[in-house]
């Protein structure tokens, strides 16, 4: 609403200047100028109150301004006084939340106060009125006004024809000046000056000023654009006349065998030996090769061959390095973040870092990581790779048959290639990265030769600083690379290629390591790659429990990983569809009841053991590449006539076992109770479940003979003992490998105590404290001691009775004399 003051401040009763009340927009970068109709876009919360105000009331506004346009909260200082009182035509309200506004100027107006509201800028304005007269000079301004512009509009596309035709009819010389000056390209510090330029004539003469300078620039600029335009079409046109006569020449060359070819390409390998520092040896070569390549025609293959070469050397990282960093408890904490537990690998690492920081030069450890699948070997290759600041390069040797595949091939055909160990040297991009040879163990021989053979070269610390490649045929030094290997198991590997290497063992983990390995790793990590957070899905100490003992049994983390994902799509399904539901946060807490609707049926029964102590029925364990297992072994006895029979598809030396075994209670029977030709009558049945999985070993000697013992005599077995260790004919236990592997399994199906060698006990500290102290670990040295810890016996000892010797030993030997002084003094 307009509200006319005759009597405001500072204006007297009869005072005729024509005072509003009218809200104030202040423009950016803009000057409206009477008689235009212009778009403006608003997004200031306070230009948008006004507006609204002024919708409100008589849709009347006051358009001034700014003086510095980046100024977001202009105060009344830093606002032109002078402006354009303003009515609103249209106003639109976009999605984003600004506003669109059509206004018409109607006239000049000054701003003589600022009322205070705080909302928007509301003012008190003075219309300013203009007269004007047609004279001999006002009407020659106007007409050279007019054709100045009509100049203007054909020189300048971006304005429209049709504002000549405003101009038509129009002969007020200030509305003349108002209309052409909206037009044209000039700051708004100019149009301002014009808006504030009250006299009509010397308006319409300062315009004309504007309009003649804007066509002199015009006038330059398309001479300029003509210019260029047409140096572009000479240029264009030499370049194609170039093209065609270097096409030309090349024909002729081609048709003559001339060579010129690869001059361009020879001079540009010609810089690249310049500036590659390499060895002495290498830098001769290629040189050499580069001289050959000259002499050879550019079409043939073997300049083809030399090209591949000389690039393929100068490509190699002979003496770019990445500097060690030396910092130990950097490196600790890197390691720790990134595994938890392997302490042994742990500290061979912190080790080397340490050793490396006191010498200058150290050649490059070879380790191996042995280990069942999923215990994190690769994964430890790269945090070593990240806690040495050094680059990472894996290579996966599963399935490889070729010795050229680490050697390379030799330069007698085009396809020739290094082998992989240079290839992947080229890809690091240093001579020093940590380089990851996987799966060691998964190498096959045939006719192409042996890759366990050619990898000797390389591991060896003694030989690979002059690694020769038959591609290369030149030497390269791997001492600096630091190698760690990976591998199942080692009965695959070659003894040699084992001595290269310094063996570390990863057992496997605990289900308290598995359960914080899931919580601290696993599950941020699932939650992540499916678009969950923690408000949407938390796992319960018991559920991740539940899914550790029920739906795995690994050494690993790998399967326990992959149902971890498969709850966390699950859950991201319904998370997805609340989400499209638009309803609130939709968080499930995964428990031990819910695990079972997300993975289905448990795979495996937890802490269940046999249902009753069994006769004939023993519990064994076993080594596998997959870590630990147990072997359960029945035996039965059959009326026959002496014969053993051996089922489960076990290897020879299981097999041997068996025969020992029972090699071993045929010569106690008497002292076990049974008939001295027990055997003659009856065939003894061993026999391993699941027959379709092939199984061999030293380790199930003692398992059988109480197997057997238990069958003939009737006495069951304790279902809550495990064992393991080979027999001797005379009872003897022998020692056996991977304990802490077997022990972990007796600890993951919660058997209670274990029969272990004497000679392993020195392997116990290498077991995990917290296992100890769930499993009772038993060293037996012999098999008397084994059937009195593992048969159910009221009295151990009442076992075995005392058998008199058949002939007395005096009467075959005589006499038995005291040693004399000299034998124990030696």
């Amino acid at each position: 609403m307009i509200f006319r003051l005759p009597k405001s401040r500072g204006a007297a009763e009869g005072d005729k200047r024509n005072l509003l009340t009218v809200p104030m927009l202040p423009l950016r970068d803009i000057v409206i100028f009477p008689h235009m109709v212009v778009p403006l876009f608003i997004g200031r919360e306070r230009s948008i109150h006004a507006l609204e105000f002024a919708m409100g009331q008589e849709k009347h506004i006051l358009l001034c301004t700014q003086k510095d346009p980046r100024k977001d909260e202009p105060r009344e200082g830093e606002i032109h006084r002078l402006g354009t009182l303003a009515a609103i035509l249209q106003l639109l309200r976009l999605p984003d939340g600004t506003v669109k506004v059509l206004v018409e100027g109607k006239s000049r107006a000054i701003t003589r106060h600022f009322l205070p509201i705080s909302q928007f800028f509301q003012v008190e304005a003075e219309e300013l009125l203009e007269s004007w007269e047609i004279t001999p000079e006002t009407e020659a301004l106007r007409r050279t006004a007019i054709a100045g512009f009509e100049t203007y509009t054909k020189l300048n596309k971006k304005v429209p024809q049709e504002a000549m035709q405003s101009l038509v009819g129009v002969d007020d010389p200030g509305r003349l000046a108002d209309t052409i000056a909206g037009h044209l390209s000039i700051k708004a510090d100019e149009k301002q000056g014009l808006l504030e330029t009250l006299d009509a004539s010397r308006r319409l003469e300062q315009v004309l000023g504007y309009v003649n300078r804007e066509n002199e620039i015009l006038q330059i600029e398309s001479r300029i654009k003509n210019r260029v335009k047409n140096r572009v079409k000479k240029q264009m046109e030499k370049t194609q006349r170039e093209y065609y006569l270097n096409e030309q020449m090349r024909a002729i060359q081609k048709e003559m065998g001339e060579k010129e070819d690869l001059k361009g390409e020879i001079q540009e390998l010609e810089r690249r030996i310049r500036r590659k520092k390499m060895s002495g040896e290498a830098t001769g070569k290629v040189k050499h090769e580069l001289k050959k390549l000259k002499l050879m025609s550019p079409m043939s293959a073997e300049a083809t061959v030399s090209r591949n070469y000389i690039d393929w050397l100068l490509s190699l990282p002979w003496q770019e390095k990445t500097r060690d960093k030396h910092g130990l408890e950097e490196a600790e904490r890197i390691l720790e973040e990134d595994h938890y537990g392997l302490e042994k690998p742990k500290e061979r690492i912190l080790e080397h870092l340490a050793v490396q920081s006191l010498v200058k030069k150290m050649k490059g450890p070879i380790l191996c990581l042995v280990g069942p699948p999923g215990v994190g070997k690769t994964s430890l290759a790269k945090s070593v790779a990240r806690a040495m600041g050094r680059n990472f390069v894996r290579l996966s040797l599963g399935g490889v048959r070729d010795e050229a595949e680490i050697r390379g091939h030799r330069r007698t055909y085009i396809g020739a290639l290094p082998g992989k160990i240079i290839q992947s040297l080229k890809k690091a991009k240093t001579n020093n990265p940590v380089f990851c040879l996987d799966e060691v163990d998964k190498m096959s021989t045939d006719f192409r030769g042996d890759p366990s053979s050619a990898l000797l070269e390389v591991l060896d610390p003694e030989q690979n600083f002059a690694f020769n490649d038959h591609y290369l045929d030149v030497d390269y030094d791997l001492s600096e690379v630091m190698f760690i290997t990976t591998a199942n198991n080692l009965f695959s590997i070659p003894p040699p290629l084992q001595d290269r290497m310094e063996i570390i063992r990863l057992a496997g983990y605990t289900e308290v390591e598995k359960h914080l390995i899931a919580e601290q790793f696993l599950v941020p990590k699932q939650c992540l790659a499916n678009g969950l957070t923690k408000e949407n899905i938390q796992f319960s100490e018991n559920a991740i429990f539940t899914i550790i003992r029920q739906y795995t049994r690994e050494a690993g983390v790998r399967n326990l990983e992959r149902e971890i994902a498969s709850i966390s799509r699950k859950v991201a399904r319904e998370v997805a569809r609340e989400v499209a539901a638009k309803s609130k946060e939709h968080l499930v807490k995964v428990t031990s009841q819910m695990v079972p609707k997300f993975l289905g049926v448990p795979k495996y029964r937890f802490g269940r053991t046999e249902e009753a102590d069994e006769v004939g029925l023993t519990t064994g364990l076993a080594w596998t590449e997959f870590g630990g297992e147990l072997l359960h072994t029945e035996v039965v006895v059959l009326p026959g006539r002496g014969k053993l029979m051996i089922t489960g598809k076990l290897g020879e030396v299981m097999q041997e076992s068996a025969q020992a075994a029972l090699s071993y209670v045929r010569s106690k029977a008497e002292s076990l109770g049974l008939p001295s030709e027990f055997y003659r009558k009856l065939d003894i049945h061993v026999h391993v479940p699941e027959g379709a999985i092939p199984k061999d070993g030293p380790s199930a000697g003692i398992t059988i003979a109480t197997c057997i013992v238990s069958a003939l005599l009737k006495i069951p077995v304790h279902r809550n003992v495990a064992m393991t260790g080979e027999i001797t004919l005379r009872g003897r236990v022998l020692p056996i490998g991977g304990l802490k592997e077997k022990i972990m399994a007796a600890h993951r199906h919660q058997i209670k105590t274990v029969l272990i060698p004497q000679d392993n006990v020195k392997d116990i500290k290498e077991i995990p404290a917290r296992i100890l102290k769930a499993v009772d670990l038993v060293p037996v040295d012999h098999m008397d001691e084994v059937l009195k810890a593992a048969l159910v016996l009221d009295d151990p000892d009442s076992l075995f009775k005392p058998v008199p010797p058949l002939v007395a030993p005096d009467a075959v030997y005589g006499p038995v004399e005291p040693p004399t002084a000299e034998i124990q003094a030696h």
